[in-house]
């Protein structure tokens, strides 16, 4: 065990954040940190990390548990270049290896060689250091560096020329997590960690924190995150922690379940207590069942009442919709190309259309200008070259990721009744009420808002504009992942037409439609969502190699670039039946041992559900409560013969 917490408890000032919060964190687990915004999830990861100490209950940890904390919006701050940073993670080790070079110069020097005692101890000592070098990666670790800085974003620049107080502050936070991750703490606390990460880096992330040799603590609005990364949830609700053993999926499947269970235990004791209570009523008075009448009450007074259990917290509660439809034609965009001052373009060659109703979201690597081309489509930023033309009848919304269309001096009711002022004040409450802004809420100033909460205006305004084209850059960024859900729910019933940027891989599969992926030559075009997206680069990518492999040269046209890949995709000709045949092959392998991958860990999440519902049944306070043990057991059940059928495909698969 590396942590555990007992009773934490934190308040400001009257106001109650964390309540009696009880758990454990083990070597190499990878555990989820998952609420509502205000929840108390960066509070309690402050706590643990000894930047706050907690008004009741103690954190223990052991003396060997060194903690790496990344808390929302850290930078690095330094004068020193990207390079020498990250090297500073290894002072230790770069001191030992002076050290070597100071013994290598001694061994080598003649007046040493003539003593021989000196010599025989020199190169001992040297034996000696050597080997401790190695045993503490002395020979990898600017190996490491370069892989953590290319895996986090910063390959293309020279580290050793490029200086930390140069970067932006998104790259600073990046750089910060490089750092972090380098130092290889045994447990590591990461709040937000995906925030400023493209698809590309998040990617690279999960796999990374996958094979981290410690434990992680990780709190992240991003699912897709949580349901490739984590093995347990934390869910912090009305101050509380209750454990989860799972990833986020489960979880909300675990979380359903147990509320179906707890409201039919809960309706079933509140049958019995009506029969009870009626009984006596109606035989108290009588002298021949008055003891029976007194026995059924005597039993009332002495049952253990199940509390009715608690729906979920009330969210957010909102629709798009379009006051008239636009043409069939909603937007083509040719030739595009765009840069700031006399940089040289960020993108050139962009091309895309819209047509009425479709949902397209646009992506690719940071810094390649995604934002900016949504800046120009709304007339906020000038093109270098290319063209932008409009359909008739389109009326556009626009969302901003940096909310620099709210002014930070107005109250919440002020900003949102600024831009309709002709709206009813009643109409403004109840729309605010709608995005969790009700009572004294909306008088706050929106330079006191939160992330998630300037958020929440921004789209209440956007959803008063009643626009036939939504033009939406991050939309869930700062959103909690209830908040998520009713965007996507408002989104997909939305009539008009949707382009947007999103590097929640959850939402691109929920949402997109088509994906226009942009690099600095151009766009490539992918029919379907995000999973669909990656299967066919991979697809791509291996059509490639096989080729390669073949000595056959493709015969895919230059213009691929501003080609669209649809859901069969082309084949190169090969001239050659084999070749076909082998190539299909290797796919179907592919697939089954996708597909065994996927198995295998869904088994290992089933087994650790069973060993823990186990261990549940064998603690004192729950093999004595009757009603948790049926629960329990219940639930054991379930998942024993889920594991049975899990298993039954894995043996089909493995004799494929």
């Amino acid at each position: 065990m590396l942590l555990q917490a007992n009773g934490i408890c934190k308040s400001y000032g009257i106001t109650p954040v964390l309540s009696n919060i009880t758990f454990q964190i083990l070597e190499r687990e990878r555990i989820g940190l998952v609420g509502v915004n205000g929840a108390g999830k960066s509070t309690l990861l402050q706590l643990i990390a000894g930047e706050l100490t907690p008004d009741d209950g103690i954190i223990y940890k052991s003396k060997e548990t060194r903690i790496g904390y990344l808390a929302q919006h850290t930078g690095l701050h330094s004068e020193r270049s990207i390079w020498e940073e990250m090297m500073s993670v290894f002072a230790h080790l770069t001191g030992a290896e002076q050290e070597l070079r100071e013994l290598e110069h001694l061994i080598a020097d003649p007046a040493i060689a003539e003593d021989e005692s000196r010599y025989e101890e020199t190169l001992r000592r040297y034996a000696e250091r050597q080997d401790w070098f190695r045993q503490h990666g002395g020979y990898e670790m600017e190996t490491r560096v370069r892989s953590v800085l290319h895996g986090m974003g910063f390959g293309q620049m020279d580290p050793h020329a490029v200086h930390v107080h140069t970067l932006s502050g998104g790259q600073k936070t990046r750089l910060a997590l490089a750092r972090i991750l380098l130092q290889q703490p045994e447990l590591l606390l990461l709040d937000e960690p995906t925030n400023h990460l493209d698809i590309h880096t998040l990617t690279w992330l999960e796999a990374y924190l996958r094979s981290y040799p410690g434990a992680v603590l990780v709190v992240s609005h991003d699912r897709y995150f949580l349901d490739a990364m984590v093995t347990t949830i934390i869910e912090i609700e009305r101050h509380q922690a209750k454990r989860y053993t799972g990833n986020y999926t489960k979880y909300i499947e675990l979380k359903a379940a147990e509320y179906e269970q707890q409201i039919k235990l809960y309706e079933k004791q509140q049958v019995e207590i009506a029969k009870l209570e009626d009984f006596v009523q109606r035989n108290i008075v009588r002298a021949s069942t008055t003891k029976r009448a007194q026995s059924r009450r005597k039993t009332l007074e002495k049952m253990e009442r199940i509390d009715k259990p608690l729906g979920d917290l009330k969210r957010a509660s909102f629709s798009f919709e379009i006051v008239r439809q636009s043409g069939k034609d909603v937007l083509k965009v040719d030739g595009a190309a765009a840069s700031y001052g006399n940089n040289p373009p960020l993108f050139r060659n962009v091309g895309f259309e819209l047509k009425r109703g479709e949902m397209v979201a646009l992506i690719g690597p940071n810094g390649i200008g995604k934002s900016t081309l949504l800046k120009a489509l709304t007339g906020k930023h000038d093109l270098l070259a290319g063209q932008i033309n409009w359909g008739t009848n389109v009326s556009i919304g626009y969302y901003d990721q940096e909310q620099t269309n709210l002014n930070p001096n107005m109250t919440v009711l002020e900003e949102v009744w600024s831009a309709y002022p002709h709206m009813e004040e009643v109409r403004i409450r109840t729309v605010l009420g709608s995005f969790l802004f009700s009572g004294d809420d909306v008088q706050k100033k929106v330079a006191s808002l939160s992330g998630g909460e300037k958020a929440r205006v921004a789209l209440a305004k956007l959803m008063l504009l009643q626009a036939n084209v939504l033009i939406l850059d991050e939309p869930t960024n700062h959103l909690d992942l209830f908040s998520k859900e009713v965007l996507e729910s408002a989104l997909i019933d939305y009539e008009g037409t949707l382009l947007f940027i999103s590097h929640d891989r959850y939402f691109l599969n929920k949402m997109a439609e088509r994906i226009v992926e942009m690099s600095a030559e151009g766009t490539c075009h992918f029919l379907g969502n995000y999973d669909d997206y990656v299967e066919k680069k991979q697809q791509l990518e291996e059509d490639k190699e096989l080729l390669s492999s073949k000595s056959v040269q493709p015969s895919r046209p230059a213009s691929f670039q501003s080609g669209t890949v649809d859901s069969k995709l082309e084949t190169a000709p090969t001239g050659s039946a084999a070749y076909e045949a082998d190539k299909q092959s290797k796919r179907e392998e592919r697939a089954r041992q996708r597909k065994l991958e996927q198995i295998e860990k869904q088994i290992a999440e089933l087994e650790a559900e069973i060993a823990a519902r186990e261990l549940e049944l064998t603690e004192p306070d729950v093999f004595n409560d009757y009603v948790r043990v049926q629960f329990i057991q219940e639930q054991l059940d379930a998942t024993k013969a889920a594991l049975d059928e899990v298993y039954a495909e894995w043996e089909l698969l493995m004799d494929a």
